[in-house]
């Protein structure tokens, strides 16, 4: 029996229900006494959307997100958290069940009990499990504070079913510490209740490296990318933050909002397909890529990515421009364009972020509606049925399964806009940095990998020399120029040879990546750390080390490209 803790949620989300005609989640599906509440629906409220300095995503900071192990640690290092971790973990407890043990030495309250207790001045209550909790002292201290009140008084089974990164030790370590009593057995979310989110999700290609499973997000061996220029759709690198969403083509509706000038317009798939089609080749790049480099200057929250969350392919569709147009939109500098994906959270919140609407409106700037990849419709884990492609700009603005465009004076408001995907300086930590001091990135740094030879790996010379292969790519247009190797330090360079590039696009229209390949001269038994470093016609270069561009969030991680090898 869920009831009223589903009610309660669902008040902070009184909107327009766009993907209820057209996808599917299999969210929590139960009957409310008389009445049945489907969380497979989707709505918006740019003010629900909206957090503060250090919020996460609306589902994520219910008493968590991607950066909940910081608070954990920093939690536990207090004495009397310390104490309790002794006693809560021991070898015959298992914390992972905790939530689900009766405790006879709590009492029993009812979600009705729960309910009142909603907001700081009545104390702050959630459960999970048959587990009551009073994170009232918690809450303060919780950076997305006004995103764990969501969950105030009622149940946060939902979000943990989706946000699967809780399930740790010393997450719910840290939640039992709050326990105050046991959910009366009437009133407790069985997990019989909750169709699995993650059911429907695509078969992906066995080769694929997964980071994460739930949400999946993996890539593949970074030698495969230096086979071909254009990426197979199966193995081009999958960013997802949510479940994937299962789209019914005949009732898909994009809705079109101008908020500048009052108009709005919902496009059929079919209507789309009407406008002149075009074809951009463009290089999409994770925000995070090489983080997993990064990680080795210092720890980071974050998925640990290697070089291979990037690839390149030829995205078809209509221009964006032309879509705006037809609405009556003109180019205005101080304007952005609002994305929202069908992709959603238990809270109905989706997926979002804007590109500047100057980006949108300029018939050079690429950006397009893209319905095929590679010559292909695109398949469900890069966007079926539509997906922005914003050329030269961070993987993140280009949003998946696209449901909603906003025309809007203002930034979206999500929190992978407002609050994640943004660089600070090195010395900047969890304790003092404000996410509104910072612009949300868009064209990405110049950056080169190299994806053959593999660190670690022995190697043969062919007559005197060893083959290193790799990409190079510079955001918002740049061309590389140049792309230089070096196996002592710095001391000498060697100058790759670019073989596959993107020709005749013209200055600041060079979206693709370039591959190449440098002969290095060696010796048998040499060991060997080779560089790469890239540069752009702007002359932008890459800079030395991960330590002197360390950030926080660990993105626009573009250093110098290195590996160890011994050459057989």
């Amino acid at each position: 029996m869920l009831s009223r803790s589903v009610l309660h949620l669902a008040r902070f989300h009184p909107s327009k229900s766009v993907t209820s005609r057209v996808v599917h989640h299999n969210w929590l599906k139960v009957n409310i006494r008389s009445a049945s509440y489907d969380h497979g629906s989707s709505s918006r409220s740019q003010s629900d959307n909206a957090g503060d300095g250090h919020a996460f995503s609306t589902a994520a900071t219910v008493i968590g997100g991607s950066l909940l192990t910081y608070l954990i640690v920093k939690k536990l290092k207090d004495d009397s958290a310390k104490v309790y971790a002794k006693q809560v973990v021991s070898p015959t407890k298992d914390i992972h069940q905790a939530h689900n043990e009766l405790r006879k030495d709590l009492p029993v309250y009812a979600m009705e009990d729960i309910q009142k207790h909603n907001s700081p001045a009545s104390g702050i209550w959630v459960t999970y499990g048959i587990g009551v909790y009073d994170i009232s002292s918690f809450v303060p201290k919780h950076p997305g504070s006004d995103k764990v009140m969501l969950a105030a008084g009622s149940a946060i089974d939902p979000f943990w079913h989706i946000y699967q990164q809780h399930n740790t030790k010393e997450v719910l370590t840290l939640l039992e510490s709050f326990r105050i009593g046991n959910l009366k057995e009437d009133d407790v979310i069985s997990t019989k209740d909750q169709d699995n989110p993650w059911a429907g999700e695509p078969k992906r290609h066995p080769i694929l490296r997964a980071a994460t499973e739930r949400p999946f997000n993996a890539e593949p061996p970074p030698s495969m990318l230096v086979d071909s220029f254009l990426t197979p759709n199966e193995l081009f690198y999958v960013r997802n933050h949510l479940p994937v969403p299962e789209v019914d083509i005949k009732e898909y509706e994009l809705d079109v909002e101008v908020e500048l000038n009052g108009k709005s317009k919902s496009f059929k798939y079919e209507d789309l397909k009407k406008f002149p089609k075009v074809t951009v080749t463009a290089a999409i790049m994770c925000g995070g890529n090489r983080r997993g480099e990064m990680m080795e200057v210092k720890p980071i929250k974050g998925l640990p990515w290697g070089p291979a969350a990037v690839g390149n392919a030829q995205w078809s569709g209509v221009r964006l421009v032309d879509v705006l147009k037809a609405m009556g939109v003109e180019s205005d500098e101080v304007s952005h364009v609002q994305f929202e994906g069908l992709d959603t959270d238990p809270t109905h919140t989706p997926y979002g972020a804007s590109i500047p609407l100057s980006k949108a409106m300029d018939p050079r700037g690429d950006v397009i509606l893209a319905y095929e990849m590679n010559g292909q419709p695109l398949n469900r884990d890069h966007g079926y049925p539509v997906r922005v492609i914003v050329p030269g700009v961070v993987g993140s603005r280009n949003v998946k399964w696209l449901g909603r465009i906003i025309v809007s004076k203002q930034e979206s408001g999500s929190h992978w806009q407002q609050n994640d995907y943004k660089s600070f300086s090195p010395s900047t930590d969890w304790d003092t940095v404000d996410f509104k001091s910072a612009p949300a990135i868009q064209n990405m740094p110049v950056t080169s990998a190299i994806c053959s030879p593999a660190s670690g790996e022995k190697i043969k010379a062919e007559n005197g020399f060893v083959t290193v292969k790799g990409y190079a790519w510079s955001g918002g247009g740049q061309e590389v120029i140049r792309v230089d190797l070096s196996v002592d330090g710095g001391n000498s360079w060697i100058v790759a040879d670019l073989d596959q590039v993107e020709k005749n696009t013209g200055r600041g229209r060079h979206w693709s990546w370039s591959l190449w390949t440098a002969k290095i001269p060696v010796k048998p038994g040499q060991k060997l750390e080779i560089w790469s470093r890239a540069v752009d016609d702007n002359y932008n270069g890459q800079p030395e080390t991960f330590k002197n561009i360390w950030n926080l969030r660990g993105v626009v991680g573009n250093a110098y490209s290195r590996v160890k090898v011994e050459v057989k």
